[in-house]
């Protein structure tokens, strides 16, 4: 037993279940493949002033749950608590949105960090396929995100999720709504740090999940009834391109996320089947936000996706993935000459394309049939000082227990017609 273990609300992905993560990983970044999103990847940590500036100096995320360190040159350092700003700031720094094809479309796949109390679903570590339209203020870039983000939870077979959808104006009409919202939070008994979040940005008391202050929020003015003409008639075409798509959402006017930056569109997926933490993925446009870290206005969009919610809904909808088997062929070697040639064997089948492993560790037939079992392998190849004499090998399928011998020198070709 080690002296050590994962840190309090992280976790170990290890075999077999981490098979589920990279599958549900490569379902969620499939459709994006497919649409024009480039693989773009970060460090895992960044400059306090990104986060604190882009994600908003009163959110939970930069105020309570951000790790941050000093290093020893002085910089001060934080863990990335989330994706886009680094996404942001790295496609600013590579000048992606100089090389004239705009948008700048990105993918991503990371951890993040955010110092939490753990619970089922929300981790200090946790893992999120994202992505990012860079530079383009067009409804059809938002409705196309969260029409990928649909197409990829149904591939995985999930159905009992849900799509809310808000818009939250823009830089015209949300003055007006904050004014009017501030008036309101006011009146209400609150505590004192709420109360200050009233002052710096009022629409983060909207998302307070505590019971006490959601049930006096019951008459708050909501920002559908100040948007102005431009945002209800960008929103409007949002809502239409998902209808005609046959993407199906909820109107959600209390809808704000956790997050300073994002305007006009925003939109959460959520699955009843997680509890209070149900929550799986969620995004929006971020018109400001490359101003704001001291980029040019490039008006973008987004979204990121926990891969560790999804793969909690994909248990509570009883999903299992059908997962490829990570091994095709398993060779089991008696004797000394046995295990050279398999060995051989083996590494040509692995560089003809097929799965192929090895008993290793000189056990006996017993022992490596066991190992042939457990490796899930479709073929076993055994040989042994009569079947090389013979200039054989025996082929043997381990889903009908059949049992053939093969010539040596044909033993590839014949593996590899029978996995056809």
């Amino acid at each position: 037993m080690s002296t050590f273990k994962a840190p309090k609300g992280t976790y170990d992905l290890t075999p077999p279940d981490s098979a589920k993560y990279l599958a549900v990983r490569e379902a969620i970044s499939a459709p994006l493949k497919n649409s024009g999103y480039g693989y773009i990847e970060t460090p895992g940590f960044e400059d306090v002033a990104l986060f604190s500036r882009g994600v908003g100096e009163s959110t939970d995320i930069v105020s309570k749950e951000m790790y941050t360190l000093t290093t020893k040159g002085g910089s001060e350092l934080a863990l990335r608590p989330e994706g886009t700003a680094s996404v942001l700031r790295a496609a600013l720094e590579a000048n992606l949105h100089k090389l004239g094809n705009l948008p700048v479309k990105l993918w991503y796949s990371g951890s993040y960090y955010r110092y939490e109390r753990p619970q089922k679903g929300r981790y200090r570590h946790f893992s999120q396929v994202g992505a990012e339209a860079i530079g383009a203020e067009d409804p059809a870039l938002d409705a196309e995100l969260i029409i990928l983000a649909d197409q990829a939870y149904r591939t995985l077979g999930l159905r009992e999720f849900r799509i809310l959808l808000n818009s939250l104006g823009d830089k015209e009409c949300r003055p007006v709504y904050r004014d009017a919202l501030q008036g309101f939070l006011r009146e209400l008994d609150l505590d004192e740090e709420t109360r200050r979040r009233i002052e710096i940005n009022p629409l983060r008391v909207l998302d307070d999940k505590r019971p006490e202050v959601q049930k006096q929020l019951t008459g708050a003015p909501v920002l559908r009834d100040y948007l102005c003409d431009a945002c209800k008639a960008y929103h409007e075409e949002v809502r239409d391109l998902l209808n005609a798509a046959g993407v199906v959402y909820e109107d959600d006017e209390r809808l704000v996320r956790g997050l300073d930056y994002y305007t006009r569109t925003t939109f959460e997926f959520v699955h009843d089947g997680l509890g209070s933490q149900s929550a799986v993925g969620g995004g929006g446009r971020y018109d400001g936000l490359s101003e704001m870290i001291g980029g040019p206005a490039l008006p973008s969009v987004g979204w990121a996706l926990g891969v560790d919610r999804t793969v909690l809904a994909l248990e509570a909808e009883g999903i299992e993935l059908e997962l490829p088997s990570t091994t095709s062929v398993f060779a089991v070697p008696l004797g000394e000459e046995a295990r050279r040639v398999l060995f051989g064997v083996v590494t040509q089948l692995r560089r003809e394309g097929v799965a192929a492993d090895f008993a290793f560790g000189g056990r006996g037939l017993k022992g490596a049939m066991k190992s042939a079992n457990r490796s899930g392998a479709r073929f076993t190849i055994v040989a042994g000082e009569r079947d090389l004499a013979e200039g054989n090998v025996q082929l043997k399928d381990m889903e009908s227990g059949e049992q053939t011998a093969v010539p040596l020198a044909e033993v590839t070709e014949a593996v590899r017609t029978r996995l056809a």
